[in-house]
C-alpha cells in the first residue's frame, strides 16, 4: 500500500483546484548542515559526559564493519522492492551467502569466498523470483520459506561438509557448526594521513579531535570489500536512475501493466532485479564470514531484518539505505567498544532530541505527540541522573530499539512504489 506525499489540492480564487507543493526534498547542502550539526553534537555529548569512544576511531571502525552486510542487505532489497517484489527473504539469502562463503573460502581464500558468497544468495534470489513472479506465490509466504529453507539447509550442509569424521575440512579446524577458518581479506592504510589523524585524536581537543577520530576511521585498516560495498552502492544508483535500464526496472515496481504495453519484459526486469538483489544480501553474508575468518550457525543474527528496515527508512533510495546502515552499525557498534558508559551517554543525547521534536511538533500543533515527546525526554533525563550506566541486556538490544524508533519516526515521509507486492501476470492488462 502506498504512500501519498502530495499535499491535498487547495481552490483558488476563482475557484478551481490548485495543488499544493509536495514536501521539499533534502538538497546537498542541507544534507552536510545535518552531518556538521551531528558532530557539533557528538562532540559537546563527549566533553559534556566524558565517554570518549562516542567518537573514537575505533568506535568508527567496528561500526563501519557492522554497517557494511547490513547496508548490502538493505540495498539488496531495494532492488527487488524497486521491481515490484517484496523480498523478506533477505535474512536467508545472507545465511546461503555466509555459508558458501565458509565454503570456498578456506580452501581458496576470501576473494573466491566473496565470489561464492554472491552466487549463494544469487541462488536464493533466483528461488525467490521463481516462486513470486512466475508461479505468483504470496511474496511474503516466499521469503519467510526462504529464510526457513535456508537456515536448515545450512545447518544439514555443515554438518555433512564441515562436520564429517576424517574428512579435510574437519582436520582444518571444521565442525559441526562452522567452516574451518579461511586467510585474512587485504586492508588498506594510507601511510602518514592515518598516524597523524590518530596523534590528533588522542588529544581530545572540542571537534578538531572527533573530526580525526572518525575521519582516521575511514583511513586506517580498511578492508577491501568494505571499499567494493561502497562502489556497488554508487553504481546502484548509477544503474537504477541514470540509465533506461533502471528507468524500466523502477517501472515495473510502479506500473507493470503500463510498463508491458510500453514494449518492457516486465519478466525479465523483476527476475533481474530479485536475483541481484539476492546476490547483494550474499555478499553481505559473505563480510560477515570473512570478517571473522569462518562462517558460523547463525552468523547473520538478524542482519537481513535489519537491512529490511535501512531500506524503509531510506526510503527506497541508496542514499537513506547507506545512511540507515551507518545508524545501525554505529548502535551495533555500541556493543563491543562502548557498551554500558557509552549507551548511557547517549540517553543523554536522545532527551536532548526528543525536546526538539517536541518543540517542533508543538509548534505544528500536534499536541498530542508534542507532549508524549517531553514526556519521554523527561523521563530519560532522570534515568541518565539517577543512573552511571545501562544494563548489558539492553546494550545488546540497543540496535533493534533504535530501528524501531527511526521507523516510527520516518513512517510519515516513506513512499514505496505503487505496485509492491501485487502479482502480475503477462498480458493482464488487454
Amino acid at each position: 500500500m502506498s504512500t501519498n506525499l502530495t499535499a491535498p489540492a487547495t481552490k483558488s480564487r476563482g475557484g478551481k483546484s490548485k495543488p499544493t507543493a509536495s514536501r521539499r526534498k533534502l538538497s546537498y547542502p542541507k544534507v552536510l548542515l545535518i552531518i556538521a550539526g551531528s558532530l557539533v553534537l557528538l562532540s559537546l555529548l563527549r566533553v559534556v559526559t566524558g565517554a570518549n569512544n562516542l567518537t573514537g576511531s575505533g568506535q568508527y571502525t567496528a561500526a563501519l564493519n557492522a554497517a557494511v552486510p547490513i547496508g548490502l542487505a538493505g540495498l539488496g532489497g531495494l532492488w527487488a522492492e524497486r521491481s515490484g517484489v517484496i523480498n523478506i527473504g533477505l535474512e536467508g539469502m545472507m545465511m546461503l551467502g555466509a555459508f558458501s562463503a565458509g565454503a570456498i573460502g578456506w580452501q581458496h581464500g576470501p576473494w573466491a569466498a566473496a565470489l561464492a558468497g554472491v552466487l549463494g544468495g544469487a541462488l536464493g534470489g533466483l528461488l525467490h523470483a521463481l516462486a513470486t513472479v512466475t508461479f505468483g506465490v504470496d511474496h511474503i509466504i516466499s521469503g519467510v520459506a526462504i529464510n526457513i529453507m535456508a537456515l536448515g539447509l545450512t545447518q544439514f550442509l555443515a554438518k555433512l561438509w564441515f562436520g564429517a569424521d576424517g574428512s579435510a575440512a574437519s582436520a582444518a579446524g571444521g565442525n559441526d557448526k562452522q567452516s574451518p577458518p579461511m586467510p585474512d581479506m587485504p586492508t588498506f592504510t594510507v601511510p602518514g594521513l592515518s598516524e597523524w589523524l590518530y596523534s590528533v585524536e588522542k588529544h581530545h581537543w572540542f571537534l578538531v579531535s572527533d573530526v580525526a577520530g572518525i575521519a582516521g576511521s575511514l583511513v586506517s585498516n580498511v578492508s577491501w570489500l568494505t571499499l567494493l560495498a561502497v562502489a556497488v552502492f554508487a553504481l546502484s544508483f548509477v544503474v537504477l536512475w541514470r540509465s533506461s535500464f533502471g528507468l524500466r526496472l523502477r517501472s515495473c515496481g510502479e506500473g507493470p501493466i503500463a510498463a508491458e504495453s510500453l514494449g518492457v519484459n516486465v519478466y525479465r526486469y523483476k527476475y533481474a532485479a530479485v536475483v541481484a538483489s539476492g546476490a547483494l544480501a550474499g555478499l553481505g553474508g559473505a563480510f560477515l564470514a570473512i570478517y571473522v575468518h569462518i562462517f558460523q550457525d547463525g552468523q547473520t543474527g538478524g542482519r537481513g531484518y535489519i537491512g529490511l528496515a535501512t531500506m524503509i527508512f531510506g526510503n527506497w533510495r541508496p542514499g537513506g539505505v547507506a545512511m540507515g546502515a551507518g545508524l545501525f552499525g554505529f548502535m551495533d557498534a555500541l556493543q563491543l567498544r562502548g557498551g554500558g558508559p557509552t549507551v548511557h551517554a547517549l540517553l543523554l543525547l536522545l532527551a536532548v532530541l526528543l525536546v526538539g521534536l517536541a518543540v517542533w511538533k508543538l509548534r505544528a500543533g500536534r499536541l498530542t505527540q508534542g507532549v508524549l515527546s517531553l514526556v519521554v525526554a523527561a523521563l530519560l533525563g532522570v534515568w541518565y541522573a539517577t543512573s552511571d550506566t545501562v544494563a548489558l541486556e539492553i546494550v545488546g538490544v540497543a540496535p533493534y530499539i533504535a530501528t524501531l524508533l527511526v521507523l516510527s519516526l520516518a513512517a510519515q515521509r516513506l513512499r514505496p512504489p505503487k505496485a509492491i507486492g501485487k502479482t502480475y501476470r503477462r498480458g493482464q492488462g488487454k
